[in-house]
């Protein structure tokens, strides 16, 4: 049987290596945004392309290349590049846009199977795909290999251009707040509580003052800092059930603090703070950042947030 998808990808892995390279080069360089365009089938992997391109730190969009001549040419502007897909190279809705591109100097670059076509010469630079067969058993050339290998074109280019970027998991997080991949990217500091909502108090507070404070603050524990501002200790739920006692009001939270405590930085993953904490058998940690608490974060938070 022959296998149009492992003959598509062995096509693909070779000859392409200065062309991609000069798309790359057009796609980084523009002040404007990649504008993705086909018809039919072309048209909905160009619509999967841009998605993926703008949620990767390429901005793009995808204009129809029918809607074009009908007012949409109006989205492309000076400094935008245009990634024209059409596997025959020969879609007559392309013409408009081609020739818009050229009138106002908007550079082309096309991913098509055919070399003389009427795209390939009018682009700027030709992605060439492979002569392969469609997958069709019964010789329609319904589109199926060319419609993936410019899937793949397509996230090849979105990949390489992440990566020319320096885009960043931060990044990533700031354009996909909703998902669950942004989710899991959430760092201790975007979570934690901070400011006025800090539990604490000095190695000298009185236990009954200490108290107060882990009734009002609600987090069930109370940092101890020194004169310098420094974590130095905690005072726990079960720092007072191990001092309970006659005597526990008369003294101080240096008296009763556990030294040393458990802490974490603010940007570190939220999820890997989850799993120190699991470690650690503790529900609430403090968020320290030279040596001073910026922060607390209690495993509630994180798991609230979806951030695992």
């Amino acid at each position: 049987m022959f296998d149009t998808a492992r003959v598509g990808l062995d096509a693909l892995s070779s000859g392409l290596g200065a062309e991609f390279i000069a798309a790359l080069d057009i796609f980084s360089s523009i002040v404007g945004r990649v504008i993705v365009t086909g018809v039919g089938k072309s048209g909905h992997v160009g619509r999967k392309i841009a998605a993926t391109l703008a949620s990767t730190g390429t901005p793009a969009f995808f204009v129809h290349a029918g809607e074009a001549s009908h007012g949409d040419l109006g989205m492309i502007a000076k400094g935008d590049a245009v990634l024209a897909i059409s596997n025959s190279g020969e879609a007559g809705e392309l013409h408009d846009i081609l020739s818009y591109a050229k009138r106002f100097d908007i550079p082309v670059v096309a991913i098509t199977s055919k070399a003389a076509s009427t795209l390939a010469k009018a682009a700027t630079v030709v992605l060439l795909l492979p002569a392969v067969p469609e997958a069709c058993a019964m010789g329609l050339e319904a589109p199926t290999t060319s419609t993936t290998m410019t899937l793949a074109m397509g996230d090849a280019l979105a990949v390489a251009l992440l990566e020319r970027h320096g885009f960043t998991t931060d990044d990533y997080k700031v354009f996909h707040p909703g998902g669950q991949l942004g989710r899991k990217l959430y760092k201790v500091a975007d979570l934690m509580h901070g400011g006025d909502e800090l539990p604490l108090v000095k190695p000298a507070t009185s236990m009954s003052d200490v108290v107060l404070v882990m009734t009002k603050k609600t987090f069930g524990v109370a940092g101890v800092i020194d004169d310098a501002g420094r974590l130095v200790g905690i005072v726990t739920d079960g720092d007072l059930r191990r001092h309970i006692g006659g005597d526990l009001f008369k003294l101080g939270a240096g008296d009763v603090m556990t030294k040393s405590p458990k802490s974490t930085g603010p940007n570190i993953l939220a999820a890997e703070a989850m799993r120190r904490m699991n470690d650690w058998k503790i529900t609430s940690v403090f968020v320290v950042e030279n040596e001073k608490p910026v922060g607390i974060l209690r495993m509630h938070d994180i798991l609230r947030a979806g951030a695992l």
